[in-house]
């Protein structure tokens, strides 16, 4: 694409210069020229020369290079023909004029730019393959997205590490979402383990951690097989945070497909929510188990209602266990050792810690 823009400028500025004006790459590769037939002709000037960083013009066999590009290491230079204080302006002319227009096209048609607008839904459904074929983006690739959340404001340094461990930019994308938010966009084999989908972000979380000593907490989308449904991933991503947040405290590493009924409570109106705390208990009930007995419930789960296993795990009688399931059904009305009533009971447990995390205001 920038061929195509640079020859559109060299072409208009053709009649307002009378000279041979065109446009080479890193290799001496004419991509742009006012006569047609050089471009694609590798020019014998020394590159090394023309692309060393300096500001200067560099003549060579009677024409003026200056190099440009909106990079810190320039990728391209402008040259004209003639060796004069004109030639000399002319390059300075034309390198800024195509410095700002290259500047202005990455910002329109940026590849990481159409990635982070896609993601956020910025950008029509019908525009999305428009432009991903415009910008030569392969659509036949499963990827997924990785949000990674600091505790403290996202510092540029964090963002560089990322792109370190994920370097190849026509593969993997590394995108800013806001103060605290990194969106890794990462292309993946359609059959790849979940398993390798969380030491991949397992190895984020650690590589940010040393380097920030901050919390740091990885959510992951599902695989997707087309650019329109990466907006999708990104939100399960957030979901992923977001439910994290509230069901699973402890955990750094949150994947959408393991969230399991955490998923569907957090999606339901916390009005309903409390119905179903108010039908399920007893007034108040719920809210009268003490710590000791919360534990004791967790680990009954834990041990998948087996009595004998979670008396030994928690090094109390199996009498002892048994007399606080009877204290519990006392109180809530359900049997623990029942599968239907522990079913209940363990919903109604991950939907009170939903309903504190987001309080009903009367």
């Amino acid at each position: 694409m920038s061929n195509r823009l640079f020859q559109g400028i060299v072409h208009q500025m053709t009649d307002s210069i009378d000279r041979t004006i065109g446009v080479i790459d890193e290799t001496g590769t004419v991509i742009s020229c006012s006569e047609l037939g050089k471009i694609g002709e590798v020019l014998t000037v020394d590159v090394t020369a023309v692309f060393s960083g300096s500001t200067e013009s560099f003549v060579y066999e009677g024409y003026t290079y200056r190099a440009f590009d909106t990079h810190v290491h320039p990728e391209y230079a402008v040259f004209v023909s003639g060796d004069d204080v004109l030639a000399s302006k002319c390059t300075s002319i034309l390198a800024i004029s195509l410095s700002s227009i290259k500047q202005y096209y990455d910002e329109k048609y940026d590849r990481s730019n159409f990635i982070k607008n896609v993601i956020l839904d910025n950008i029509l459904p019908g525009d999305i393959y428009l432009k991903s074929r415009e910008l030569r983006f392969n659509n036949d690739v499963s990827r997924v997205v990785f949000l990674v959340r600091i505790s403290d404001k996202v510092d540029i340094s964090a963002f560089d590490i990322i792109q370190g461990l994920f370097p190849d930019k026509n593969k993997d994308f590394v995108i800013n979402v806001n103060e605290t938010d990194i969106a890794l966009i990462k292309e993946v084999t359609a059959n790849i383990d979940p398993k390798d989908l969380e030491k991949l972000a397992r190895s984020i979380a650690d590589s940010l951690g040393a380097e920030f000593y901050s919390h740091v907490l990885v959510g992951i989308g599902t695989i997707v097989e087309s650019i329109k449904e990466l907006a999708r991933s990104f939100r399960e991503a957030q979901v992923a945070l977001e439910v994290g947040k509230v069901f699973d405290t402890e955990k750094t590493i949150v994947s959408y497909d393991n969230l399991g009924i955490a998923r569907l409570i957090y999606q339901l109106p916390t009005t309903l929510c409390d119905m179903f705390l108010r039908e399920v208990f007893k007034r108040g009930s719920i809210d009268s188990l003490d710590q000791e007995t919360l534990f004791t419930i967790q680990k009954f789960f834990e041990n998948n209602l087996n009595v004998s296993e979670t008396s030994r795990k928690l090094f109390v009688h199996r009498n002892t266990l048994v007399y606080r399931l009877e204290k519990i059904k006392k109180l809530t009305g359900l049997d623990l050792r029942e599968f239907d009533d522990a079913i209940v009971f363990k919903v109604a447990l991950m939907v009170k810690k939903y309903l504190d995390s987001n309080p009903i205001k009367y």
